[in-house]
């Protein structure tokens, strides 16, 4: 063997290592997340929206053996046929999704079956990353990157999930008690100026993005200004006693339907006792800390606040432009809050544009210029989607740090609330 030949053959077994340690830790993770929830927590489906934690447990496992081991280990052992069906989440041209809706009525297969179908696939997936010929290695490497992206985003649901699952208990049970986290007043809400100017967005370079974060494109930006911090629940809690949920001409008329309807008065897991507005945590039920950014609001409530406020939301490419060359730091989920917490008053603006709260944008949720959704199945995973959402940017409290960037596109229907989700305003010049 030349040289040459050595190192890409030495290069390939590090490559190799890397992944399984990935793979290993991210998979292991997951499990981790269910750790405090009994049985009866992992089959309940509260709403369509929601998933039940051993759904996300199987789906997971279902991708990697479907777009994995199926296409690069076509001898490899099904678990059980009849998975492809029930953990099929919206691949239409693999086959016949379970209705999502009815997640919850799958008492079987059991929660300890599952955690055995995960076995089997991570068995089968790393001896794969062993023995993969070099010449297939650099397409399965990118797919599998692309499946603990996926298993990352899951993570998160499986939070939200989680919170919305024992959120609707009357006991409002505790997920996991919350670490001391900051309290007290925050800085003044300033504003951050951006001039006009042109700028390319979308994801450039060699590290990960999914497919909808590019093209990398050119745009011109209006001057404008952004809010130097997240809106917090004082501010929320001004626009809600000032009549904000009952007055039309602040909302969308799809807005103002959806609060008729659902008679909203507040953010979701917000509910009055006595004189006081308490605030349901994955940490329990607690009273709403007035310094902590507003959570769990809609793009309705996020737009009529900021039309209250006499500003508006910012479009995703100003949210873009404004975090561009900034760290990915923040209150993610590494940190372990598992919800907002308050400003730091000697923090530097725009603060908080990483973690905590994704921040709704003004941005419907649709292609760049030039954009293509990928060839197979695997196209349908962000471009079938591109249709009646709005984007949100940044990150959450139950975020992975390694999973958020600069560039990345979350995206939900407008009225949806179970996510973290809250509010940045921005202006004109």
């Amino acid at each position: 063997m030349d040289s040459t030949a050595a190192r890409s053959s030495s290069a390939l077994e590090q490559e190799r290592t890397r992944l399984a340690e990935r793979y290993a830790q991210i998979r292991h993770e997951s499990q981790r997340l269910c750790e405090p929830l009994e049985t009866e927590d992992y089959v309940i489906q509260t709403m369509p929206d929601v998933s039940p934690p051993k759904w996300h447990l199987a789906h997971t496992s279902w991708f990697f053996e479907t777009f994995l081991l199926d296409r690069f280990a076509p001898a490899h052992t099904s678990f059980d046929p009849a998975f492809d069906h029930l953990f099929n989440s919206y691949y239409l041209t693999h086959g016949r999704p379970f209705p999502r809706p009815q997640r919850g009525l799958l008492s079987r297969p059991t929660v300890r079956e599952v955690l055995r179908y995960r076995a089997a696939v991570d068995e089968q997936m790393l001896q794969l990353v062993d023995d993969l010929p070099q010449q297939r290695w650099l397409g399965f490497a990118e797919l599998v990157e692309l499946g603990l992206n996926h298993e990352q985003q899951h993570q998160e649901l499986l939070l939200t999930d989680i919170k919305h699952i024992l959120g609707s208990n009357p006991l409002r049970p505790v997920y996991r008690p919350r670490p001391k986290s900051p309290a007290g007043s925050v800085p003044a809400l300033g504003w951050v100026e951006q001039g006009e100017s042109l700028h390319e967005i979308g994801h450039q370079g060699t590290g990960f993005a999914f497919d909808n974060e590019g093209p990398r494109h050119r745009v011109f930006v209006e001057a404008y200004l952004l809010a130097s911090r997240l809106t917090t629940n004082a501010e929320y809690l001004e626009f809600m006693q000032d009549g904000g949920y009952g007055a039309p001409a602040l909302w969308l008329s799809d807005g103002w339907a959806t609060v008729q309807s659902a008679g909203w008065q507040a953010p979701l897991y917000w509910e009055r006792r006595g004189d006081q507005w308490w605030q349901y945590s994955l940490a329990g039920l607690r009273p709403v800390e007035p310094a902590e950014p507003v959570t769990h609001v809609s793009f309705y409530e996020a737009d009529a606040f900021a039309r209250w406020a006499g500003r508006r939301l910012p479009t995703e490419v100003e949210w873009e432009v404004a975090a561009g060359g900034i760290s990915v730091e923040g209150n993610l989920r590494d940190r372990g809050h598992l919800h907002p917490v308050a400003l730091a008053p000697d923090s530097i603006a725009p603060a908080q544009l990483f973690g905590d709260v994704w921040e709704w944008t003004a941005s419907p949720y649709s292609p760049y210029p030039g954009y293509r959704p990928p060839s197979g199945t695997i196209g349908e995973y962000n471009g079938k989607f591109m249709s009646s959402q709005m984007v949100l940017r940044g990150g959450s409290c139950v975020t992975p740090r390694d999973h958020v960037r600069a560039t990345y596109r979350n995206f939900f229907y407008p009225k949806d609330r179970w996510q973290f989700s809250g509010i940045r305003l921005a202006g004109n010049r």
